[in-house]
């Protein structure tokens, strides 16, 4: 079962269990019964529950899976108009499209803070160097447009440094 229909589920399940609460809390202060006040908390905490668990099964949508890519962490995001992420030392060239456009389309567009509403996503490698430092190399380089969604791989300059 996919996860927005499981919540969506249990979010079912939470309303009718708070509206037998409700009733149950409803009967208690009929009754004056001793813990009665405990049950405005427990029946108001199942309400909430089922609130949240409909509200995230609406909202929530799957991660987009592209054959070929590999997961790569991402190591520097502005929040705006800027994302890297870093390729180890052995990763292959062919991967290199698929986990770029497989990370720029699953980059979130709302609350970037870019200008022109695209977002450039480079994939770069760290080259030792012989006095112990390392290099960063782009391997490759995406642009999401945040209006449309739409991925474009850039071609990258062979051997191009930056962050």
């Amino acid at each position: 079962m996919a996860i927005n229909a499981l919540l969506l589920q249990a979010g079912l399940w939470l309303a009718a269990a708070s509206g037998l609460l409700a009733l149950v809390t409803l009967l208690a202060f009929l009754k004056s019964w001793s813990f009665r006040f405990r049950l405005v908390g427990v029946t108001s905490f199942t309400l909430l529950l089922a609130a949240s668990c409909a509200a995230f099964a609406v909202s929530y949508t799957p991660r987009r899976s592209i054959e070929g890519a590999l997961t790569v962490p991402v190591v520097y995001d502005n929040g705006g108009d800027l994302v890297v992420a870093a390729a180890g030392p052995d990763f292959p060239k062919a991967a290199i499209g698929p986990s770029l456009e497989q990370l720029a389309s699953n980059l979130r567009g709302s609350g970037r803070n870019s200008s022109d509403r695209q977002v450039h996503v480079r994939l770069r490698q760290l080259l030792p160097q012989a006095d112990g430092s390392n290099k960063p190399v782009v391997l490759g380089e995406a642009l999401r447009e945040l209006s449309t969604g739409a991925v474009t791989l850039v071609p990258a300059a062979t051997g191009r440094t930056g962050n």
